[in-house]
């Protein structure tokens, strides 16, 4: 406990919050008024699954919330995060280095659409991101600049993630992506563009009444055209409370066990 303490002061930064993840077995550092990882992030790390010694590709990573989890939910598995905002980069190595992730997780400096530059061809065996999902000429940028790079589509569109996950992937590798429901029919047709077929989908609905809010899709690379719709995911129950799977997944009260071959 002395070391984690001692840690966390030696790596904080000032301007900067430290948030438990999955019942306090992560921390996390995040900008107290910057950009800080959303629901929808969580959702994306709980979709996924894994097999042994699997190869993880996080593109756009920021702060790392979705490395952090698959590196503790999946013990073989490594994790290389991609990410362009310097500042995001400093503060996602730190957040590896105080959960003692450092031989699972790199997180590296880098624009999505320039993957080619420092990334081999088929060299990942999955790929993961949240990517920005407003375009630029829909509504008010965000002033700070995180949260505008982070949301608008200013630095990687979604048909750009898409290009890159195609060119990292191997062959029948998957990619999952968290986007929001409203923008479904472009990601379908963004993703067969880039030869990813959809095959596991999930919406997600605020509450039993309302419309779905995102969709957690999983394609895979020049797979076939079969289609698993899963039930939907409610965050809310009637009583205005987390819906019991949701608790899970915010906890992650169960340890997962690895998906093998």
């Amino acid at each position: 406990m002395k070391n984690n303490i001692n840690s966390l002061l030696r790596l904080k930064r000032g301007g900067e919050t430290v948030d438990d993840l999955l019942g306090g077995r992560l921390r996390i550092f995040q900008k107290e008024k910057g950009y800080r990882f959303s629901i929808d992030s969580l959702l994306l790390a709980h979709f996924v699954y894994l097999k042994r010694d699997d190869h993880v590709i996080d593109l756009g990573t920021g702060s790392s919330i979705i490395s952090l989890i698959l590196a503790y939910r999946f013990e073989s598995v490594k994790v290389v995060g991609v990410e362009i905002q310097t500042q995001l980069v400093d503060m996602a190595r730190r957040s590896v280095k105080l959960n003692g992730l450092q031989s699972k997780i790199e997180v590296r400096q880098g624009n999505v659409k320039q993957i080619k530059d420092f990334l081999d061809p088929q060299s990942f065996d999955v790929a993961v991101f949240n990517p920005p999902y407003r375009k630029l000429n829909s509504g008010r940028i965000n002033p700070h600049e995180e949260k505008a790079i982070a949301r608008h589509e200013i630095t990687g569109s979604l048909a750009e993630f898409l290009t890159s996950a195609k060119y990292l992937l191997k062959s029948l590798g998957s990619t999952f992506i968290v986007y929001p429901a409203t923008r479904g029919a472009e990601l379908f047709s963004q993703m067969r563009n880039s030869a990813i077929e959809p095959k596991r989908i999930r919406m997600v609905h605020s509450n039993n009444l309302s419309s779905a809010e995102f969709i957690l899709v999983e394609g895979v690379k020049n797979g076939g055209e079969e289609l698993n719709v899963m039930p939907p995911l409610f965050i809310y129950g009637n009583n205005g409370k987390y819906t019991d799977e949701m608790e899970i997944i915010l906890k992650e009260i169960s340890h997962p066990p690895e998906i093998c071959d």
